[in-house]
């Protein structure tokens, strides 16, 4: 029987990280640095766009908030004018960049999430 910090446990169980999902636990505890980075690198450019994305609704927000404050000041009206539009192209960027990762992964066929150095896949 083995033991982990005093406890027995058994053969199958194993030392879990609770922020990871299962499907990065299984491939940390199964597979090599090549297979976690293949699943991490994707996980992290999708929560750069959730990221990107709440970044753009509070700068919405703050522009919004900054119009109503103004009072009919023409550099505070310029200053929140100019957030809102601030925010509105880099979500166009955004969703642009994701678009086009979309459509060249459609039409070549490929993933380009996933990096393939001959025998390392990243």
């Amino acid at each position: 029987m083995k033991y982990l910090a005093g406890m027995p446990i058994e053969d199958h169980v194993g030392i879990t990280n609770p922020i990871l999902n299962e499907e990065l636990q299984d491939t940390l505890l199964n597979k090599t640095a090549g297979a976690y980075f293949q699943k991490f690198i994707p996980s992290l450019i999708g929560l750069a766009f959730v990221i990107g994305t709440i970044l753009f609704v509070f700068m919405i927000i703050v522009g919004a908030i900054q119009w109503i404050a103004s009072g009919g000041d023409k550099a505070a009206l310029e200053g929140a004018r100019g957030r809102i539009t601030n925010a509105i192209v880099g979500i166009v960027i955004l969703f642009s960049v994701f678009a086009i990762i979309k459509i060249i992964e459609k039409f070549f066929g490929i993933d380009i999430l996933t990096i393939d150095f001959g025998s390392l896949i990243i």
